[in-house]
């Protein structure tokens, strides 16, 4: 590994309220990123992060080894392969190449080299019109964005109602959620919107809450 670190150690559970943290400039001029966790050189490793693009900005043409991850926060990014507004979700596998901007402005959850396999299929999901399946949860609902019965990996958003309660079950492959709208809370904290957490491999909880939530959630992707 060269260069900063940052909670490279996925042994451990990490927990960050971005609403704290500052934005820090990326290569490209009038886009900003908060990183949450780095493995590997500081502009080729693997990497999670919240992305801004001011109005107007963009990333010169590039291609993603290793594959790219997105959800659309706020605003609407676009690329060659067209506009994509609040709730949009993408999958890009290795070898997908673009030249991301947005005219508006955006704000992004961006997951890179965390997809490899030029096999694997590119992923756009409009998760504010897509249909969500019950979880047998009361109060409890899943959309399922990716899953991959061969190395038991899961990416999806959960709504929970105020009041839902899930019982305590364990994360053999670990977890990480990104706290989209709302509240949620386990035996280890309480985490509002804006809060990113990473459990390793052999974790387990239970979870609540109170006023209702919609949480980002990748699972089984650690071991």
């Amino acid at each position: 590994m060269t260069g900063e670190q940052i909670n490279a150690d996925f042994s451990r559970r990490v927990v960050c309220d971005t609403a704290e943290m500052e934005w820090r400039s990326s290569p490209a001029a009038g886009v900003w990123r908060k990183r949450l966790e780095l493995s590997g050189p500081v502009e080729a490793g693997r990497v999670t992060s919240l992305v801004r693009f001011d109005a107007g900005a963009g990333f010169p043409a590039h291609g993603h080894p290793g594959g790219e991850e997105i959800l659309v926060l706020e605003g609407i990014f676009s690329d060659e392969t067209g506009d994509y507004p609040r709730g949009s979700y993408m999958l890009n596998p290795e070898g997908f190449r673009h030249a991301p901007h947005s005219e508006e402005g955006c704000v992004l959850l961006v997951k890179l080299r965390q997809f490899p396999g030029a096999a694997r299929r590119e992923v756009r999901i409009d998760t504010l019109s897509a249909a969500w399946r019950e979880t047998g949860i009361a109060g409890s609902s899943q959309l399922v964005l990716h899953e991959d019965e061969s190395n038991g990996e899961q990416i999806s958003l959960y709504r929970m109602a105020p009041g839902c309660e899930v019982p305590e079950h364990p994360h053999p492959g670990g977890e990480e959620l990104f706290v989209l709208e709302g509240g949620l809370e386990d035996q280890y904290g309480r985490y509002e919107a804006g809060c990113w957490g990473r459990n390793p491999a052999g974790s387990h909880h239970w979870a609540k809450s109170e006023a209702g939530c919609l949480v980002y959630a990748k699972l089984g992707h650690l071991t």
